[in-house]
């Protein structure tokens, strides 16, 4: 690491702060040009405390940039993790404010919940298949707190990967119920078809980029404990809406995930 703790507490209530003022920022490496992977993580960490002590629980964890059209999008080949907090779920089929949020896109995401713990190092699918308790289809919102949805890798991270807000829907099936490499994934845009891709696109298999937050945890001497709900991350690159906009995915033999943003 290379800030002080002092400019981590900083960094992240200002980057906290902007997510809930709803304004944007540039991104911090602009004056931190410095800063390393486990600095960038460390100011995640101090936005999860942040959270944590006023009282809003973490109710699951992140995979960002997983699949190769993200990773095209935003010329970046590695990927990231971050968390999600209770306030962020929104009801399927509901609203979603467009005056809470800087500049949203939403991207398809296959979801899972373990029923067994899982750490790193060494964590392969294998692993992940084993301890999946079930399997759900969402959507994730991310809004980047960053001018123009432009950063670098490092500001990302500790901008909790752009995590915003997140839509589950559709119904839980068991993993052995499904190829979750093949599951076809349709994202329409107010009834136009703006996406289509396949389990694949994430990593080759969305339980590779569990292991990967397994190893990437293991690493930091921590674990994705039973009972997580974990994020595998976009399938499609991420889709800009605007006020107005209704947003239906229909996920192969897991149903469909909606809402309108207003």
């Amino acid at each position: 690491m290379t800030l002080e703790p002092k400019t981590i507490a900083s960094l992240a209530e200002h980057l906290e702060n902007a997510e809930l003022q709803t304004t944007d920022v540039t991104k911090i490496t602009d004056d931190h040009p410095a800063m390393d992977w486990d600095d960038a993580y460390a100011i995640q960490d101090a936005i999860r405390q942040r959270k944590e002590s006023r009282g809003q629980r973490t109710v699951g964890l992140k995979c960002g940039l997983t699949s190769h059209a993200k990773m095209k999008q935003m010329g970046v080949t590695t990927p990231v993790f971050g968390f999600i907090s209770d306030y962020m779920a929104c009801p399927e089929g509901g609203d979603i404010r467009m005056s809470e949020l800087i500049h949203p896109k939403v991207e398809a995401e296959i979801c899972i919940v373990t029923r067994s713990a899982l750490r790193g190092p060494g964590c392969h699918v294998g692993a992940v298949l084993a301890a999946i308790d079930f399997v759900l289809p969402g959507v994730e919102i991310i809004d980047s707190r960053y001018r123009d949805f432009k950063f670098d890798l490092k500001s990302v991270i500790a901008d909790n990967t752009s995590a915003s807000r997140f839509v589950v829907g559709g119904r839980a099936r068991h993993a052995d119920e499904l190829d979750l490499r093949t599951l076809g994934v349709v994202l329409e845009k107010n009834g136009e078809i703006v996406a289509m891709a396949a389990g694949a696109a994430v990593m080759g298999h969305p339980a590779a980029a569990i292991a990967a937050l397994a190893n990437h945890l293991g690493a930091r001497g921590q674990e994705i404990p039973a009972g997580t709900f974990i994020m595998t991350g976009g399938v499609t690159e991420a889709i800009s809406v605007k006020a107005g906009d209704s947003i239906n995915v229909r996920f192969q033999d897991l149903g469909t995930v909606g809402m309108r943003f207003v």
